[in-house]
């Protein structure tokens, strides 16, 4: 029974080369035996298909035989024998974008995606405390990470002072590594990086005595963190190249999370402070002053006569700074303290105050 190449594809006939080509590399990414989860023969069928549908002479035979006719190892009866992707070439694909194409077919084809690529060191990620005044107005912290840095006594080249580098003799100096692969699909030859050089073709005469010859050793650094102002708690800090040294290769980046100390006056909405204040109830019906400690230094505040339970004063300019010269503000929500048992005095004085209304 002939087979549906269309259907294989999920394509219909009226299908352009570039909706072929998309079709089989959906298919081909999905079903790829080399992949977790892929499927040979599902991957065998797209190949198959596409290798038809792809070139006008053989598409012209299927759709009108829904055949081929080449005079294969089946005697001219059908598909031609299958010796590869028939013209496939991943280079065509340049201008769409299908994710990891290299991943899948960077093994057999070479120099697409096969070679080397850029080097980089390891991220590294810690956490750090700091007290709620410091995360307001920021500041400035000292930290000691163990982490492979570039060798000092060789900056990273790995060679003993005042020696030269020669030719890798494990790539000849090319810095990649050529190897020819067989697979059910034909004979493939990949590139990759050359493992003894990392890719620069080149090697010390002489190692560095500090770093044996790799550029990079292990050590203690310490690293300044700058905290920035108005920073919030879990926000991560991140600096670039502070991370893990690689030889030949960039370094990664230091990731730095911030857990900031709760404080037990003072809490934080947006760009405002928010505190409670409990006053006497005296204080509520005449009015008074209160020297209150913020963050930032004590400043005194003027409780007007007549507030009640729950109101909230704000103190302009005492909050999160945002800009240079622009802060939010304090917002303190009083909190009036009734006396749990009154004197005859006071029991008078409020018999009076009940009598006048109040």
């Amino acid at each position: 029974m002939s087979k549906d190449y269309y259907q294989i594809l999920g394509i219909e006939k009226s299908a352009s080369k570039d909706d072929i080509k998309k079709a089989f590399y959906k298919l081909a990414h999905k079903y790829h035996p080399d992949k977790k989860g892929g499927d040979e023969k599902k991957f065998k069928e797209a190949s198959e298909a596409y290798q038809v549908l792809s070139d006008d002479k053989k598409r012209s035979q299927y759709d009108t035989h829904g055949r081929v006719f080449e005079g294969g190892a089946d005697g001219g009866g059908g598909f031609g024998g299958f010796e590869g992707f028939g013209g496939f070439d991943p280079r065509d694909f340049q201008g769409f974008d299908f994710g990891n194409l290299g991943d899948i077919f960077g093994e057999f084809f070479s120099g697409q995606g096969g070679g080397s690529r850029s080097r980089r060191g390891r991220d590294i990620s810690i956490e750090i405390t700091i007290p709620f005044a410091e995360s307001i107005f920021g500041g400035e912290r000292k930290i000691l990470i163990t982490k492979n840095a570039t060798c000092g006594s060789c900056n990273g080249t790995g060679a003993k002072s005042g020696t030269k580098q020669k030719k890798c003799a494990a790539c000849n100096g090319q810095g990649k590594l050529h190897e020819t692969k067989r697979s059910f699909m034909g004979v493939f030859t990949s590139v990759r990086e050359c493992d003894a050089c990392g890719g620069t073709g080149t090697v010390p005469e002489e190692k560095c005595s500090s770093c044996h010859g790799h550029g990079v050793y292990r050590k203690q650094e310490e690293v300044v963190v700058r905290i920035p102002v108005g920073i919030e708690n879990g926000q991560m800090i991140r600096l670039a190249g502070a991370g893990e040294a690689m030889p030949h290769g960039a370094s990664g980046d230091l990731y730095i999370k911030v857990s900031i100390i709760s404080d037990a006056v003072f809490s934080r909405e947006g760009n405002n402070l928010t505190m409670k204040l409990s006053i006497r109830l005296s204080e509520a019906l005449l009015g008074s002053e209160h020297s209150i400690k913020t963050p930032d230094g004590i400043i005194t505040v003027k409780i007007p006569e007549g507030v009640s339970i729950g109101e909230i004063l704000r103190v302009r300019g005492k909050g999160v700074p945002i800009t240079p010269g622009k802060r939010g503000d304090l917002l303190i929500k009083l909190e009036i303290k009734l006396p749990g048992k009154l004197s005859r005095k006071a029991r008078s004085i409020a018999e009076e105050l009940k009598n006048e209304g109040l």
